[in-house]
């Protein structure tokens, strides 16, 4: 056992008489005082564990465990996120305009149910202040040994006919930069957003955030309430406009999964989530075949469950609330039990 995963109960028990956001707001604001110090400290207690490469839409992922998007909208701490041993990294959503998101309280920990209810609402400093930070990266050589992917989003303001070019301003500020990005069409919580999962929109959508890419690979989250119709057309439409891949899911509207329902609106993740995700995952990979990879999310928190959407065809998986409730160690954790 790592000196991380030792000391993470009294640290979390700590953190948790807090309310959610402010936990994570305090935690963040203190990795990125100092992101280097902080991911070397954090490295040394706990390892980032054994190198598991793999590729994945030409690039080369140091291991199969990803940090999923959500968890540094602002990208302020991205070198300690390498430094814990994840395989790559995801920041944002970000969005063209700087947002507040939706009016607080928004996010709530369902412990016993190691879960989150999150209605946040794409709150962000928006893309060109997340374009300064990651120039900033590069040019001070912090920029980590793991690829960097930016999650994508639409700006509240903007109404659904004009959200291409609200995706695409974001991801020309952006080009050079990223090594991936990811297109979201699936968050809960930003009013309407879930119809650009249609066919109509997202064949306006997708062709023109490919083009503005300019060769960086494009990913599309989608959501896990799709039906098997949609899902089938989705696949179909972001293979044909040339999407590098998919990372499925993203947060449930569903509730019937909890043994108690807070009556919280929001996406919900976490564990309740794992075993309906990995369904609509494996809908997903069977409409690919094998044509672009996927990335699995929903409620990983164990190696067991890795090798489970590995073995269904997923090329790697994130992870995001488990990492809230098991501790900065799990990636490396997950990668020392990924080699036994």
């Amino acid at each position: 056992m790592s000196l991380l995963d030792a000391t993470w109960p009294a640290i979390r028990r700590a953190i948790f008489t807090l309310d959610a956001e402010t936990a994570h707001e305090r935690t963040l604001e203190a990795l990125a005082s100092a992101p280097r110090l902080a991911g070397g400290a954090l490295g040394l207690m706990g390892g980032r564990g054994p190198d598991h490469p793999v590729e994945v839409a030409g690039l080369t992922f140091r291991g199969p465990i990803g940090l999923a998007a959500g968890l540094d909208k602002n990208g302020v701490a991205i070198p300690v996120w390498a430094a814990l041993g994840f395989g790559f990294v995801e920041v944002g959503t970000v969005t063209a305009h700087a947002q507040p998101g939706n009016p607080k309280p928004r996010m709530f920990r369902l412990q016993n149910e190691r879960a989150l209810i999150n209605r946040l609402g794409f709150n962000n400093e928006g893309s060109q202040a997340l374009a300064a930070r990651l120039g900033t990266l590069k040019t001070s050589g912090q920029w980590p040994d793991v690829p960097v992917g930016v999650n994508v989003g639409k700006s509240k303001i903007t109404p659904l006919d004009d959200a291409p070019q609200d995706y695409v301003q974001s991801i020309e500020r952006l080009q050079g930069l990223a090594d991936y990005f990811t297109i979201n069409i699936s968050s809960p919580n930003t009013p309407g957003l879930r119809k650009l999962q249609g066919q109509e929109h997202l064949r306006a959508l997708l062709p023109q955030t490919v083009a503005a890419a300019k060769g960086t690979p494009v990913f599309l989250k989608i959501a896990p309430d799709l039906t098997d119709e949609a899902i089938s057309d989705v696949v179909t439409l972001a293979v044909g406009e040339g999407l590098s891949g998919l990372i499925a899911t993203n947060t449930t509207i569903r509730r019937d999964l909890l043994q108690h329902d807070p009556d919280e609106a929001g996406g919900l993740s976490g564990r309740p989530l794992h075993d309906f995700a990995a369904n609509r995952i494996e809908q997903v990979l069977a409409c690919v075949e094998g044509r672009i990879p996927v990335v699995g999310v929903g409620g990983i928190e164990n190696a067991e469950q890795v090798r489970r959407l590995r073995a269904l065809g997923c090329a790697a998986v994130q992870v995001y609330t488990s990492f809230i409730y098991e501790g900065p160690g799990l990636p490396s954790r997950l990668n020392r039990q990924l080699s036994e």
